[in-house]
């Protein structure tokens, strides 16, 4: 059961790094064409409305597959001195409280989302619907989330850390 949701989840997790890879080359993009721009005084028209709102799918879209490699910040000053039941019991405790945080960020934006739908809120100068980013933040958070309880789940139950093996 672990194994077949430990595929699927990093099948998604590759989706989104595809997603967040996706939006760092769209991002370079218009700060390339925005920087060139300005230098024939003619700057890409609704660029930091497109950088703002591909930022959230770089940043977001990249955040399962950092959990998935053990890429977070994680202080380690006294793992060497504590028994090895200890860090486990730090590490599972790490991955709840990370996936609750990611959980909390998840729900704070949908209601966020709401309101920007209720309102028809949208970016400055092109116009685009921030609900559509808002709730693409939700679905990549969420998928982090559902990834650290699942490595939550094989350090519980199978003693197995993600974080320690080869690539994805």
């Amino acid at each position: 059961m672990i194994l077949k949701l430990r595929n699927s989840a990093d099948r998604l997790i590759s989706l989104s790094a595809t997603i967040g890879s996706i939006g760092l080359i769209v991002e370079v993009g218009i700060i390339l064409v925005d920087v060139i721009g300005r230098a024939f005084g003619s700057p890409l028209y609704g660029s930091q409305d497109l950088v703002t709102m591909t930022m959230v799918l770089l940043v977001f879209g990249g955040m399962a597959l950092c959990d998935r490699r053990g890429g977070h910040i994680a202080v380690d000053i006294f793992e060497r001195k504590f028994p090895d039941w200890l860090n486990k019991m730090i590490d599972i405790f790490s991955a709840l409280l990370g996936a609750f945080i990611f959980i909390m960020i998840a729900w704070t934006v949908y209601e966020s989302s709401q309101l920007s739908v209720m309102l028809n809120l949208s970016t400055n100068l092109l116009r685009l619907p921030k609900s559509i980013f808002q709730w693409a933040l939700c679905g990549l958070a969420l998928l982090t989330a559902f990834a650290m309880l699942l490595r939550a789940a094989e350090l519980t139950f199978s003693n197995r850390d993600i974080r320690q093996e080869g690539e994805l």
